[in-house]
């Protein structure tokens, strides 16, 4: 191809793709979806880290109100021990639940208390069984959720604080709850958080927000259990390149400086 072929071809494809960025059928789809706004995560930066505190109540927001309906199959109890509970109080919690293991010496399956290796218990046995109680729709495991969705964090808490009414002329059909953050804007989950729905231990006072705000730090946390280590260790590995840089410079100067100082001159 010539210069002026490849330049045509160029401003070709270009024109195609706005024209079709500009689609009125694109901004229709567009248009029917609220976008999350974007909020200022503190754990977010940097140098930060998580809130172990807002950790725990987000903890306790699960398994109060999300875990009757949703799982989080990839944690174990022995991953929260140092960051919602200590490993004494996580025992005491994995005992009150009991756990199908097996087979035993005579071949049958049994049960038996739960313990810091099992991880956290789904509320139902299998597929089947969550599709029975939710009306043919399954509850998708919240462990990668915060992953899974555009946004992440922004959206799940968009969606937890944004059921209202629907506007006028929207038609929901039986069972569906109108919230602009979700496609289409009708969704089978109910609003699941209410205020004062929970007593946090530490005196926090439980609204709607608050209750959002933990449990979607929780599931980041879930998502990414090793975010505070990969900060540390990038932080670390960043100082021993810069020391190793300044080093370097220092030798090389120190090395070269008798050639690049040196003054030939030519004898006839």
């Amino acid at each position: 191809f010539t210069k002026q072929q490849k330049a045509l071809a160029l401003a070709a494809t270009s024109t195609a793709t706005l024209a079709y960025t500009l689609s009125p059928t694109n901004t229709k789809c567009d248009d029917e979806i609220l976008h999350a706004p974007t909020y200022p995560w503190d754990h977010l930066g940097l140098v930060a880290s998580y809130d172990c505190a807002a950790l725990r109540r987000g903890f306790q927001v699960y398994r109060q109100v999300c875990a009757t309906c949703h799982s989080i199959q990839r944690i174990h109890y022995r991953e929260l021990v140092g960051v919602t509970h200590t490993a004494e109080e996580l025992v005491e919690m994995a005992s009150e639940v009991e756990v199908v293991d097996g087979p035993n010496d005579e071949g049958e399956m049994f049960e038996r208390p739960a313990k810091l290796s099992d991880p956290l218990p789904s509320p139902y046995q299998n597929e089947e069984q969550g599709r029975l109680a939710n009306g043919g729709a399954l509850p998708p495991d919240l462990s990668l959720m915060v992953k899974a969705r555009h946004s992440g964090q922004d959206y799940l808490f968009s969606l937890l604080t944004g059921y209202c009414e629907a506007p006028a002329g929207k038609e929901l059909m039986p069972g569906l709850y109108y919230n602009p953050y979700f496609p289409g804007g009708m969704i089978a989950m109910p609003p699941p958080l209410n205020d004062d729905g929970v007593e946090y231990e530490d005196g926090t006072k439980a609204t709607i927000s608050q209750q959002a705000k933990d449990v979607v730090q929780f599931l980041n946390w879930c998502a990414e259990p090793e975010a505070d280590s990969r900060k540390r260790d990038a932080l670390t590995y960043m100082t021993v390149i810069g020391m190793t840089a300044l080093a370097t410079g220092y030798y090389k100067r120190f090395r070269w400086s008798t050639l690049k100082t040196r003054s030939i001159s030519y004898v006839k």
